[in-house]
């Protein structure tokens, strides 16, 4: 059936999100569930007047690479991924999956040599994006499989993700600029401090953040959004967290994660399920032990855990961390084949401090 609500996503994706212009080389990617929503960029972005590709993969091709390929495929480095990380002007991918579960029966090692083996296209990918060289967005499009792991049925699961995304508002984007003008005033203050410290149940964690910069999260590298984050100074990490909620990566699931640092290195990790996994991924290389990412999810529009974290990381109350690479733009500068990130509630008793002074308490910020 017809929903009127992929052409404004369509829309607001290409011209909002991305800024696509006349001459831009944009690519699309997705699985062919997702073809209602490329083909509606695809049309938006043409009519804009740029130079589309659209590469479709197939949806067991990376349970058989895992699977069958040999240590020296695993580390092959495909002249595609090569040219898409560095010859186009804009990136749209499109989250859509038939089974969001294809990867559990995979050897973790098999995944984390894979992730090492991409880590300079990775790191290439986030340096042109800091530049202001590449224009990127992550979205996704509802699918029987993601509305299955948040339990609801495809219809709720869409209204959700429409919802999310604010595309029930006659005028989205006019939404997404208030956010995203709300947000700069926590940046900008943010900006200025040296100190943070997430307090919350068996959490206790601080890092330091002085010349870092917060981004405003409002609507273009990721869509729905409602995030400000930044890259901690490496070695300041220091404390306990407990991530309340599951952690996914590639589709397996990671429960009751447990993690110490000491001088920005994680040098104890628990999990209650999955830990084999968990260590694997502390071992993908050096940068992996070390926080390439904290953050602080301010969407309210998104209150239920989905087991996806283009939703999950946003849900307003809640701060996430995440290991590995840092994104440049922020000032972080560690390096790994991994960005993996790792959600904390805080609605319950939790609090934010700066500088030793609460401004942030049950999930929300004090004076904002």
């Amino acid at each position: 059936m017809y929903d009127p609500r992929v052409e404004k996503l369509a829309k607001l994706l290409v011209h909002y999100s991305l800024g696509i212009k006349e001459g831009d080389k944009l690519i699309i990617q997705s699985s062919a569930l997702a073809e209602p929503l490329m083909e509606a960029a695809y049309k938006e972005a043409i009519l804009a007047g740029a130079h589309v590709d659209t590469m479709l993969s197939m949806a067991n091709a990376a349970e058989i690479l895992y699977k069958h390929a040999s240590d020296e495929q695993l580390k092959y480095i495909s002249p595609l991924s090569e040219v898409a990380s560095r010859d186009y002007d804009a990136s749209l991918r499109i989250m859509a999956s038939s089974n969001t579960k294809a990867l559990s029966g995979v050897d973790s090692q098999r995944i984390s040599l894979h992730r090492q083996a991409n880590a300079e296209l990775q790191k290439r990918f986030m340096e042109r994006a800091a530049s202001g060289e590449l224009r990127w967005t992550l979205t996704a499009y509802p699918t029987n499989a993601a509305a299955q792991d948040a339990n609801m049925s495809l219809q709720e699961y869409s209204d959700f993700v429409y919802g999310a995304g604010l595309l029930d508002y006659d005028d989205p984007v006019a939404q997404w600029r208030r956010i995203e003008a709300q947000q700069n005033k926590i940046c900008e203050f943010l900006d200025t401090k040296s100190e943070l410290r997430y307090v919350a149940q068996d959490t206790d964690i601080s890092m330091g953040i002085a010349g870092r910069k917060w981004i405003n999260c409002a609507g273009h590298e990721n869509f729905p959004d409602g995030e400000v984050f930044t890259g901690p100074v490496e070695d300041s990490v220091n404390g306990h967290i407990r991530f309340s909620f599951p952690g996914i990566f590639s589709g397996k699931e990671i429960e009751d994660i447990r993690l110490e640092f000491k001088d920005g290195k994680v040098v104890k990790a628990r999990a209650a399920k999955g830990e084999e996994l968990l260590h694997a991924l502390l071992e993908t290389d050096a940068g992996a032990k070390y926080v390439g990412e904290v953050a602080i999810g301010t969407n309210f529009g998104i209150q239920k855990f989905t087991r996806n974290m283009l939703f999950d990381e946003k849900i307003g109350g809640t701060v996430h961390l995440a290991l590995g690479a840092a994104y440049p733009e922020s000032g972080g500068k560690n390096q790994s084949g991994i960005h993996w990130d790792m959600l904390c509630d805080m609605r319950d008793g939790g609090e934010i401090y700066v500088d030793g002074e609460v401004i942030y308490r049950d999930g929300k910020f004090l004076d904002f």
